[in-house]
């Protein structure tokens, strides 16, 4: 299987499968002499592990990393780093009687289509339970993002329709914590809270938008053409599953706008605006980098479904087990985590053009 890996220099490769025994991550191009133990990695994956908020799964993973190679003495040596995550609390009887029956809304039926078998335990390969590699190599581009300033912050902007009032806002992290959808607007979590709730005894599930912003990335970073940094950043979440839209800066609403409004005009002390979300011609500008990531509901639900069986026969199904009513807050940590692991691959793309 192809496609498990990105980055050029800072170079991360993910394995295993969501009721397999573990998932796991190996980290390449990491420098030497980054201060690493499994504490620093755990803080991540402690956010994005499931059954910490009400709405989330309750399926129970500790979620406790290893950390297998690449490091000694507490500080990375600059050889791979290899990343274990057991797997403690799958269930996978749960999915007996869908291994011949495709889904709707998930990899079931493609999966099938390219490889001819398929693992239908919680949708194997195909399943969120994999972005938790994803969080964990996320833990070490931070650490060389943060060596330049850097700042990634993801919180939620949307949520089932209801938007964040988020005009003139900083972004903090310390005002994301006053709740647990990690929203800046507490009005507007509140009644996301409230749609959720209302939701999930429907059966039903809800989609969302992740709002994100990098602070402090310094001006030349991106590689024209085909790896510009806009491209690489879309490529990057558009490779979280549950991802259907990417937006950055003014987006999809600078295709209404006149080049007159659009351009961020120069001054002596800077832009004047920021239409451009930080990125000019696929290189970063200097400013804040703005992006929205729009994510799909999740397909398991508990309403039935119409859908056919490997043969063909038509099926009615009704999805139990344990799932999460929203990726939202869960996708936060994976959304941070896959711009990190972008910016440490151009922060040392760019140290090696100089």
């Amino acid at each position: 299987m192809s496609g498990s890996s990105t980055g050029v220099l800072f170079k991360v490769v993910t394995w295993g499968e969501s009721h397999g025994p573990a998932v796991g991550v190996v980290v390449e191009g990491c420098p030497p002499g980054i201060e690493l133990i499994e504490k620093d990695i755990q803080k991540a994956l402690d956010r994005r592990r499931p059954g910490a908020e009400p709405h989330s799964s309750p399926r129970q993973e500790d979620d406790l990393v290893e950390i297998l190679s690449g490091t000694f003495m507490g500080k990375t040596t600059g050889t791979p780093i290899s990343l274990l995550i057991r797997n403690r609390d799958a269930k996978s009887s749960s999915y007996d009687a869908l291994k011949d029956v495709f889904r709707p809304g998930h990899g079931d039926f493609t999966y099938l289509k390219k490889y001819g078998i398929r693992d239908h335990r919680g949708g194997g390969r195909a399943s969120g339970r994999e972005t938790a590699a994803r969080v964990a190599a996320g833990a070490i581009a931070e650490k060389v993002c943060s060596r330049a300033g850097i700042e990634v912050i993801a919180f939620t902007q949307a949520l089932g329709g209801i938007e964040a009032d988020i005009e003139g806002v900083k972004i903090t992290r310390r005002l994301l914590a006053k709740n647990s959808l990690l929203c800046p607007d507490w009005k507007a979590a509140r009644l996301m809270e409230e749609r959720l709730a209302a939701v999930r005894k429907e059966g039903d599930t809800l989609g969302g938008i992740v709002g994100i912003v990098v602070r402090n990335c310094p001006a030349g970073l991106g590689e024209p053409v085909f790896d510009k940094m806009d491209a690489d950043l879309a490529k990057a979440l558009m490779g979280i599953g549950t991802v259907k839209g990417i937006e950055i800066g003014a987006g999809f609403a600078a295709a209404a706008m006149k080049g007159s409004e659009c351009n961020d005009q120069l001054t002596r002390k800077g832009f004047v605006t920021n239409n451009a979300g930080g990125i000019l011609a696929g290189i970063t500008n200097g400013q804040e980098i703005t992006i929205r990531v729009a994510c799909k509901p999740i397909p398991s639900i508990g309403k039935p479904q119409h859908t056919i069986d490997a043969k063909g026969n038509p099926v009615e199904i009704t999805i139990s087990g344990r799932h999460d009513v929203s990726v939202i807050p869960r996708i936060i940590p994976v959304c941070e985590a896959m711009v990190q692991i972008v910016l440490a691959d151009h922060l040392l793309r760019q140290k090696a053009v100089i």
